[in-house]
């Protein structure tokens, strides 16, 4: 069974059952009232008709009197006589309510006590209401005791039409509470369903679906909260194609690097393979062949760098070191090559001491400086590095042909090249700024660049000082 049919269900036999109790309780309320409201009304008769019996003359027209009081009253009358002994009796309609001849002792002796007050016996079992009353001003010897009956249906009268009244609103009321627990019910579970749904059309893979409930209650929290789930799930989704796609390129990329080395060795070896190929040219293809080799040392040495931060915890191990023996090696690494090239290398010869892994450290310089002195073919690369009050800053720079604005935002993206045959052809990896972006976001710096076309570039960052 259905949310909705056992809420409507639930609602009508909750509201029936209440309603007829309420309906029953209040019958039996009206049935006592009229009951108690009865015996005060035959009370006060009773005593009227003793005022009327007992100023009565004993004459022939007693009888007629007598019988005419019991008309007016509409009650049974019953005289007795002193000894209790039933005298006669009077009554208005074709029947006899009165069976009693003989007055019980305790009645009798109970009017005498009550001095003149009338007795109505509490008889729930009896469908007859009796009044007995003592004539104590009485004139006539054989009348001493007066009895008004009445049947208790005719004290129920008035309740007769009171129950269909209620019966015929009990009706409507029950009537109302169907139609109510079904608009209540279909109220109730109306945002139900349309969570259900919205929920299943996510689990579907729907994630765009909303739910567009404007409640103020748990059920809009509810929705709101599936609205956050649906959209952080989009958000999920989003990323996760977005990595597809760069793992995708990323894969491709590398594909791309090393098929292309690998044809030039392939095609250097195929040439050596000549029988006629002079010494020069067997030289050549032989550098051709280490050089490419080279290279794809590089890029795997690059590819293990960017896993090992995507995926090890301890890329880095950090300690206090100096920045001097760094700048001594650069200088040794590259002097020669800058002195070929007419350039200049300025390095800074001074003592600095910071707080960072001085192995990853070095390589970053390392892919800095190789890359100035690659793209400079005038003037100067410069490697200074200085202490602040808390920090120690590094630069890299060079007067060589710089990088335009709109390669600078994809300028640390693996695989990313400004000029890819020229960077291609001056061995790099396009992978050399990725891992100096990964080394210093291991030690939680960032690298900053500003470059002008054809006037230079500038790199620099911040370890904390040692």
């Amino acid at each position: 069974m259905r949310i909705r049919s056992k809420l409507a269900w639930t609602f009508i036999l909750l509201l029936i059952f209440g309603i007829t109790s309420i309906s029953s309780y209040s019958i039996l309320f009206i049935r006592d009232y009229l009951l108690k409201e009865g015996r005060v009304e035959m009370e006060r008769d009773t005593r009227l008709l003793a005022v009327t019996v007992s100023n009565l003359s004993a004459d022939q027209q007693f009888d007629k009197h007598l019988e005419q009081a019991a008309r007016t009253s509409g009650y049974q009358l019953a005289i007795y006589d002193s000894t209790g002994r039933q005298v006669n009796t009077y009554h208005e309609k074709d029947t006899t309510l009165i069976h009693t001849y003989q007055l019980d002792t305790g009645i009798i002796e109970n009017l005498k006590a009550r001095n003149g007050l009338p007795l109505i016996p509490r008889r729930d079992d009896s469908e007859i209401l009796n009044s007995y009353i003592a004539l104590s001003s009485s004139g006539i010897d054989s009348v001493q005791y007066l009895q008004a009956a009445q049947l208790k249906d005719e004290i129920y009268a008035p309740i007769k039409t009171i129950r269909w009244i209620i019966y015929y609103g009990m009706f409507i009321s029950i009537g109302l509470v169907i139609i109510v627990s079904i608009w209540m019910s279909r109220y109730l579970t109306k945002p139900i369903t349309q969570i259900k749904n919205a929920a299943q059309d996510i689990a579907d893979g729907n994630v765009n679906r909303e739910i567009n409930i404007n409640r103020g209650d748990e059920f809009g929290t509810l929705a709101n909260s599936l609205d956050q789930m649906a959209s952080k799930l989009r958000d999920d989704t989003e990323q996760i194609k977005q990595f597809a796609e760069k793992q995708r390129q990323f894969f491709a990329d590398i594909t791309h690097e090393i098929r292309n080395p690998l044809h030039t060795i392939s095609a250097a070896l195929e040439m050596l393979q000549l029988q006629d190929l002079d010494t020069d040219k067997k030289q050549k293809y032989i550098r051709s062949a280490q050089k490419q080799t080279e290279r794809i040392t590089r890029l795997f040495k690059d590819l293990k760098t960017l896993q090992r931060y995507d995926s090890d915890e301890y890329f880095i191990e950090t300690r206090e070191f100096d920045l001097l023996p760094i700048a001594d090696y650069m200088e040794q690494l590259y002097g020669d090559r800058a002195t070929d090239k007419g350039i200049t290398l300025n390095v800074d010869d001074h003592s600095c001491k910071a707080i960072g892994d001085p192995g990853k450290i070095e390589q970053v310089i390392d892919n800095l400086i190789s890359n100035a002195i690659k793209y400079t073919n005038e003037g100067s690369v410069n490697l200074r590095y200085e202490r602040n009050e808390d920090s120690v800053e590094i630069v890299i720079e060079d007067s060589g042909i710089g990088i335009s604005d709109e390669h600078l935002s994809r300028l640390f993206d693996r695989f990313y090249r400004t000029d890819k045959a020229r960077s291609r052809d001056k061995g790099g990896t396009g992978l050399g700024l990725s891992v100096v972006k990964s080394i210093l976001s291991a030690h939680d710096s960032e690298i900053h660049v500003e470059s002008e076309s054809g006037k230079g570039t500038r790199f620099w960052f911040s370890l904390p000082r040692g």
